[in-house]
């Protein structure tokens, strides 16, 4: 896949950037299902993303049935990483928060953007800048200082929480991998997202039969309001517009611009009243949004060295 060009890199990476807004919902929206167990949430959120797919592709169908049955022309690792890397991932995160402190599997599992820049570096026309290396170090630790806060102390590494301590390791792997491999099966349409969410949402249906998570559906309108906007937003368009813009737009930028997510997501959850403003906030903000400048300074500069 030749590289875009600059002007079609900035615009694919600012789509792609949209999923970082989507996603800073996610605790928000996910606080407000209620007692609805995991693998079952992830089944009917990711079934909505698949039905809004459905009406997608039968609109899709009618125009231009050609391009419609190219969708699913795919070879077999481009399946393989689209489901791997969306069940995967979550299959993973949940079970880290069952076998370690929420706040130690998460700073964990929060490494996928840095190793998202890293990982960059092996691909086709890529190259690992020093920029790239700081500005995401710095998003990193801003990124640290908002998981950290909540827990009022340092981390402390305990033998017993090794297994989701390897399950939070194994969610960063898992979504860099799928994030940085994406670009290279940059052929695959994005509409082949809405498979992915097909097959996460029936793995998602096995793995709560077979946990046996207790049947705890949605209680009243604004539960499932709350299920239908995870579906929609940070478990719907997030991906497909995610999948946009690692394989066209500057994938570095995306990887350290990653960590504005736990920041807005702090944000909104204290403007809902369930988190409360420090200053660690309004440090983490600043390097947050510094590292993110620095790592993308290359993308900046490209473009306003260009001529009118």
């Amino acid at each position: 896949m030749s590289a875009p060009a600059q002007p079609e890199r900035l615009r694919a990476t600012l789509i792609g950037f949209i999923a970082v807004l989507l996603w800073a919902t996610l605790a928000l929206f996910t606080t407000a299902t209620g007692q609805v167990p995991p693998f079952l949430l992830l089944g009917l959120t990711f079934g909505i993303a698949f039905a809004v797919s459905l009406l997608r592709w039968l609109w899709l169908a009618r125009r231009d049935r050609a391009r419609f049955l190219a969708i699913f022309r795919q070879p077999w690792p481009v399946w393989a990483l689209g489901i791997v890397g969306l069940f995967g991932y979550h299959a993973l995160y949940f079970t880290a928060l069952d076998h370690a402190p929420p706040v130690e599997a998460s700073l964990i599992a929060y490494l996928w953007p840095l190793l998202i820049v890293l990982l960059s570096a092996l691909l086709p026309g890529e190259r690992l800048h020093w920029t790239h290396l700081l500005g995401g170090a710095i998003g990193l630790v801003g990124a640290a200082l908002l998981v950290l806060q909540r827990a009022d102390g340092a981390l402390a590494f305990e033998a017993r929480y090794i297994a989701g301590y390897l399950a939070a390791l194994g969610c960063a792997f898992t979504w860099s991998i799928y994030s940085v491999m994406s670009r290279r099966f940059g052929q695959a349409p994005t509409d082949l997202v809405g498979a992915f969410c097909g097959a996460t949402a029936l793995l998602g249906f096995v793995a709560h039969l077979a946990v046996g998570e207790p049947a705890i559906w949605p209680a009243g309108g604004w539960q499932w309001a709350a299920v239908i906007a995870l579906g929609l937003g940070p478990v719907g368009l997030a991906f497909f517009v995610w999948d946009y813009g690692v394989k066209r737009g500057d994938i570095k930028a995306l990887g350290a611009c990653s960590y504005a997510s736990p920041l807005l997501s702090t944000i909104l959850l204290i403007l809902a009243g369930q988190a409360e403003a420090t200053a660690t906030v309004i440090l983490a903000c600043l390097l947050i949004i510094g590292g993110a400048v620095i790592a993308s300074r290359d993308l900046w500069m490209r473009k306003a060295s260009q001529p009118a």
